[in-house]
């Protein structure tokens, strides 16, 4: 698409704007006209972004005539249909469209085991498929998704540490925090701490490229995990390896490596650690596997299937032909073409590789939940699924047939960012994933939730809507289009509910109408910050603690904010100033944000949080304005109470500035003190500020279980 020219001022109204046939059109198919950033103000879809994203959903409006033939498709299509492609039965009740069906239709269903009946009531949970004949000739097939009216709440209150994993080095990582690392982290943090969770960033498969993009939130697939974050040394045939001499001199140099990131000051390199710990699968993977090992990779390519042998396909291929497939030999750019099958063949000993790293990377997952629980946590790991895949990547190669052609998701302007959001991601086609009952959404959660305790999901909203942007416009001419937000949500309640795992909903920003009450009537948690908890319906001025809401995850922090550390000092606008990232000038920002501590910290001060601050060093102060932060988060009602593991030791630096690229370190910064030096896992075990914060949160959350729950293990030394 070429690029856009300069945009129409947008239309602004009290009102929605007039009906016409092509915003009818738009909103037949799902695709917003209008929204609204704010209350009272409502802006129009520019008529180029409904007719790109029409396009995009393979609905022809680019002319008048265009627009009436479709609108009357559409509409005869709707007289004609007996039933939609899915549908709902939240906890047995019966969804209203079969309660609709004319008297004489007769009902065929197919259960997940396989069972025929011919009602619909009394169904197990499970996505089941419907056939239905109507007695004037109109029949449907359907996917019939059955689920648990809720998720069960978390079992009593729990508190635990969130954490970006590459920035967790300890004394044996190849440059970067490692699956060892975490297994390590959460025996601890169960044991020593009493924590109930770790949270961890997308642990998705990156994008390999010359940098790869270090973001973790714009993979290659969500599907399957990355192997960098494998421990080499921890995989059963590493012992066996022919070339022990090849393996020790990868391990002296992964050991510079970590060496140059925690006591030179380098950036984490991913790419180098890749290089590094490639090299050693090779070896490693050479060895046969035992007669026990084969039939469990056996097992394991079994149930994964095409999605595996899709994936593996696309990594080995994109050694050949580069990681943007959309660049690869024509043929190669269909995932079932003749031409596809015969590279894979011609490729089997590198697809296999390629699978085999998936196994054994799944396998540490796996063991770093189960110490995790082995620990005494209540919950354990808390996977993050990220709200899309990158375009160059290999679920956007494999699921084509699902994905928007030409589409972006992003975020509209609002009062925060009055230019919108690009994210360079492509939304999922939601006709598309109704037609096949949201085949790939479930086989997602299903991966994900196997080894987790807990799932967050990114900017959940998108469950509900996603803001549609044209490739080449900007992100004001965009549009936002709907989704079964039901239909989705059961899938979720679904998996998770099967997985005995809870749910907790990144809902910062922008939230619809009613999205967070659907949420919480389902059990999805949401996530609550305390600087943004606000009372903005009314003086503006901090929440006090028991006007927060109880089903969510309450947080200081995140991995796109400022360390609490850097919210006192000031240093997080020092450092959006210095990159020219502020909205107004620096004397304006930092009075502002000056206003935004000192609020806060009165607040603290009048509940008797902060205690005598007066006479104390500043690092002292620091050090007591952290803690009495979290004994506040703990004041709340909010059922799970997070630690970012940095705001532990001080560190300054957020992981992620967004709004940058190059011009900051994002997603490439180890855990750091208060001086900007980094601190291995070992370290943080022996912080004595560490302890003493965690000791507060501890001592004032209660049992991690709740009442009645067993107690916590004992506390043993670092």
């Amino acid at each position: 698409m070429a690029p856009a020219g300069p945009a129409d001022p947008p239309r602004t109204a009290s009102e929605p704007p007039p009906r016409t046939p092509l915003s009818r059109l738009a909103e037949l198919h799902g695709v917003a006209p209008s929204y609204s950033p704010s209350p009272g103000r409502t802006v129009a879809a520019p008529d180029s972004a409904l007719v790109a994203v029409l396009a995009a959903l393979g609905v022809d409006a680019s002319t008048p005539d265009a627009v009436r033939n479709a609108l009357a498709l559409r509409e005869a299509e709707a007289a004609r249909r007996l039933l939609p492609p899915t549908l709902v039965c939240w906890g047995g009740l019966l969804p209203a469209e079969l309660a609709a069906l004319p008297d004489g239709t007769r009902l065929r269903i197919t259960t997940e085991q396989g069972e025929s009946r011919t009602r619909a009531d009394g169904l197990p949970p499970g996505v089941h498929a419907l056939h239905a004949t109507a007695p004037d000739g109109r029949d449907a097939d359907v996917h019939l998704v059955v689920a648990p009216a809720r998720l069960p709440a978390p079992p009593g209150r729990a508190h635990g540490l969130l954490v970006q994993l590459y920035s967790l080095l300890s004394r044996r990582s190849w440059g970067m925090g490692d699956l060892g690392d975490l297994a390590e982290l959460t025996t601890w943090a169960g044991r020593a701490l009493g924590a109930g969770f770790v949270q961890v960033n997308p642990l998705h498969a990156a994008v390999p490229g010359a940098p790869t993009d270090p973001s973790p939130y714009r993979p290659s697939s969500r599907r399957f995990p990355d192997p960098v974050h494998l421990r080499v040394e921890d995989v059963p045939e590493y012992p066996y390896a022919e070339d022990q001499g090849r393996l020790s001199a990868l391990l002296e140099r992964a050991g510079r490596l970590r060496d140059s990131v925690l006591r030179k000051g380098e950036l984490i390199d991913r790419d180098a650690v890749w290089d590094l710990k490639r090299e050693a699968l090779e070896a490693v993977c050479a060895v046969p596997l035992g007669p026990g090992r084969q039939a469990e990779y056996a097992a394991f390519l079994a149930e994964e299937g095409q999605a595996l042998e899709d994936h593996a396909t696309w990594c080995a291929l994109a050694e050949v032909h580069g990681s943007d497939w959309r660049n690869w030999p024509v043929a190669l750019r269909d995932p079932r073409s003749t031409a596809t099958a015969r590279a894979r063949g011609e490729l089997t000993a590198r697809v296999d590789f390629h699978s085999r790293l998936a196994w054994l990377t799944e396998a540490q997952l796996a063991r770093a939940q189960r110490s995790a629980r082995d620990a005494g946590m209540t919950v354990g790991l808390v996977h993050d699924l990220a709200v899309g895949v990158h375009p160059d990547g290999a679920d956007a190669w494999a699921q084509q047939e699902y994905f928007a052609a030409g589409m972006s998701v992003g975020a509209p302007p609002d009062a925060f960012n009055a230019r919108g959001q690009d994210w360079g991601l492509p939304p999922w086609r939601p006709d598309r994933l109704a037609a096949r009952g949201y085949a790939p959404y479930r086989r997602l959660l299903h991966a994900l939730l196997r080894n987790a305790g807990a799932l967050r999901i990114d900017h959940v909203m998108g469950l509900f809507r996603l803001w549609w942007i044209p490739q080449g416009g900007p992100p004001t001419e965009g549009t936002y289009v709907r989704y079964d937000a039901e239909a989705m949500l059961a899938i979720l309640v679904l998996e998770a509910s099967r997985a005995g795992a809870l749910v907790i909903g990144e809902d910062l920003g922008t939230v619809g109408p009613g999205v967070r009450e659907r949420l919480q009537e389902r059990g999805v948690l949401g996530t609550s910050v305390l600087w943004f908890e606000r009372d903005w319906e009314g003086d503006g001025l901090p929440l006090p603690p028991d006007a927060w809401r109880a089903d969510c995850l309450a947080t200081a922090t995140t991995h796109d904010l400022p360390p609490t550390a850097a919210r006192f000092t000031g240093e997080h606008v020092e450092l959006r100033g210095r990159l020219g990232l502020l909205a107004g000038s620096l004397g304006e920002e930092r009075a502002a944000a000056a206003t935004d501590t000192r609020e806060w910290l009165e607040l603290l001060s009048r509940l008797g949080l902060l205690g005598d601050r007066d006479g104390g060093s500043p690092a002292a102060e620091e050090e007591a304005a952290i803690q009495a932060v979290h004994r506040f988060l703990l004041r709340t009602p909010a059922r799970l109470i997070g630690v970012w593991l940095p705001d532990a030791v001080g560190d300054r630096r957020p992981q992620n500035l967004p709004g940058t690229w190059d011009e900051y370190p994002n997603w490439r910064l180890p855990v750091a003190d208060a001086e900007g030096r980094p601190v291995t896992l070992e370290e943080l075990a022996a912080s004595p500020r560490l302890h003493a914060l965690l000791d507060v949160v501890r001592a004032e959350s209660g049992p991690a279980g709740g009442p009645g729950s067993p107690p916590d293990p004992p506390r043993r030394a670092p």
